[in-house]
């Protein structure tokens, strides 16, 4: 065979191939425009890295055999079937004029709305690692708890000493890490002692050989959810990882500031049952401790709150959905934390419509962020906010790390989920709703906190960055959907 036929035989095959990913890309569902035109671009502009790039990041896939377990996890552990029409009619009587937020929590996660819970709320990282050491040493039948990043850190190693302790009185503990985020404890001593002690463990989402992800699922799409859950009955939520606020593993970027709530009450139960679809889809346990111990517990507050888990197991839209009608039912005031803001189209343009009718809206970012890709993407998108009367600011006190948002001084959202692509699609997340005027305004002078250590970002300061700056911020954020 001459060289020539080779050359074009080779040639064909390469367009072949070319021209099949480009059209996975184009027919692959619940993807939007926007993220088959990058991968489009991605696949012309670098073919061979391009189409290389789209088989280990181009689709959210966890790999058939893990997508089961999720799925019968989540079968075993649902929430209790309700009728719709009685679910709708219980969900009003305790949310009255935002009962639409929380009926779209309800098809989420399949949790109505619980009444009787208490909060606290932590904005300091040690306070909220001291409450959890107490609230360890005080459980009585088990410890359940699942963090993306798990350090082995003056706060990692003190919980990781809580719970071997708690295993030794007789107390069943399971404690679940990231294996990506948690990766030097999962494969430290301190993990194999905490199984000597007694403590059963899962390594959430193994990498393994990440020559084999191509076929297993993505080695990107990562359980980032923080859940505590201590005899059924208190439950800890919020952005936290189990660390030092001096993040040492990042230490340019610290302190790393969070919030964390402490809720006791029925809540708990969610996620509880958040927690064990996580557990059994790793770990094949029988769970007999758990037979007598869902009992009903008594009212503790008079909080209103709902357990909301997101992941790729889950339909696609739903944290967007959550963030976005949130957004559209601000009707005074509408103020968001998060580290990490790269929207898409359709939540920008919610967040700016808030600005246009008249809401008094603010998004706090972190000055200094450890991702310079999500930086620059972020601050691509402040002129349109600006000009939609959103007020921007940029925290400068460590990196703000707290993904929060308050509605109307009425209704809070707090948990795992920042506001960017990743959250929405490729992480299992954890967050939870919560109605009532008290705890927000808490949480809101905690923003306000936040705002009073910031630099608000002026119109001409954004219409003043150089043709450079601006070519850079919009070319990281059209490649968003990839990245």
């Amino acid at each position: 065979m001459s060289s020539s036929v080779v050359t074009v035989s080779l040639l064909t095959l390469y367009i072949a191939l070319q021209v099949g990913f480009i059209l996975r890309a184009l027919l692959r569902p619940y993807r939007e425009p926007s993220a088959r035109v990058a991968w489009v671009l991605v696949m012309l502009a670098l073919p061979a890295v391009g189409m290389l790039a789209y088989v280990l990041f181009g689709e959210t896939n966890i790999g058939r055999r893990r997508v089961a377990r999720y799925r019968e996890a989540a079968r075993l552990f649902k929430a209790p079937q309700v009728d719709p029409v009685d679910a709708r009619r219980r969900i009003a009587a305790v949310a009255s004029d935002h009962a639409y937020l929380f009926n779209l929590g309800h098809s989420v996660s399949g949790f109505l709305p619980t009444t009787g819970n208490a909060a606290r709320v932590f904005s300091d990282s040690n306070a909220s690692i001291a409450s959890l050491l107490d609230d360890i040493a005080a459980a009585e039948r088990y410890v359940h708890l699942v963090f993306y990043i798990w350090l082995d850190d003056n706060n990692g190693l003190k919980v990781v000493e809580a719970l071997k302790a708690a295993a030794r009185r007789g107390v069943v503990v399971r404690a679940m890490a990231d294996d990506l985020g948690s990766r030097r404890l999962v494969r430290s001593r301190h993990w194999t002692d905490m199984q000597a002690a007694g403590v059963r463990l899962a390594a959430a989402l193994p990498i393994g050989n990440p020559l084999l992800h191509p076929i297993r699922g993505r080695v990107d799409l990562r359980n980032h959810r923080k859940i505590v859950v201590i005899d059924d009955r208190i439950t800890y939520c919020g952005s936290q990882n189990c660390a030092d606020p001096e993040f040492r593993v990042k230490p340019r970027y610290a302190p790393w500031i969070d919030v964390m709530l402490r809720l006791e009450g029925p809540v708990a139960g969610q996620n509880q049952r958040l927690f064990l679809q996580d557990w059994v889809s790793h770990v094949d346990d029988g769970l007999e401790d758990l037979d007598a111990s869902a009992a009903e517990q008594p009212s503790k507050g008079s909080i209103v709150a709902q357990a909301i888990g997101t992941g790729p197991t889950v339909r696609n839209s739903a944290m967007p959905e959550v963030f976005e009608t949130l957004m559209h039912g601000a009707r005074e005031e509408l103020v968001i934390t998060t580290p990490y803001y790269v929207p898409s189209d359709s939540m920008q343009s919610a967040l700016c419509g808030a600005g246009h009718r008249g809401v008094r809206t603010s998004l706090v970012l972190p000055a200094k962020n450890d991702s310079w890709i999500v930086g620059a993407a972020s601050r691509s998108y402040y002129l349109e906010l600006l000009q939609s009367n959103v007020r921007i600011f940029e925290y400068e006190g460590g990196l703000l790390h707290a993904k929060s948002l308050t509605l109307d001084r009425e209704i809070a959202l707090i948990g795992s989920a920042n506001l960017d692509r990743r959250s929405f699609e490729l992480n299992y997340e954890n967050n939870v709703l919560l109605k009532d005027r008290a705890l927000t305004g808490e949480l809101r002078d905690l923003q306000d906190g936040y705002i009073s250590r910031s630099r608000e970002i002026t119109m001409k300061e954004v219409t003043d960055w150089g043709p450079a700056k601006r070519l850079w911020n919009n070319s990281v954020a059209m490649m968003g959907p990839v990245l």
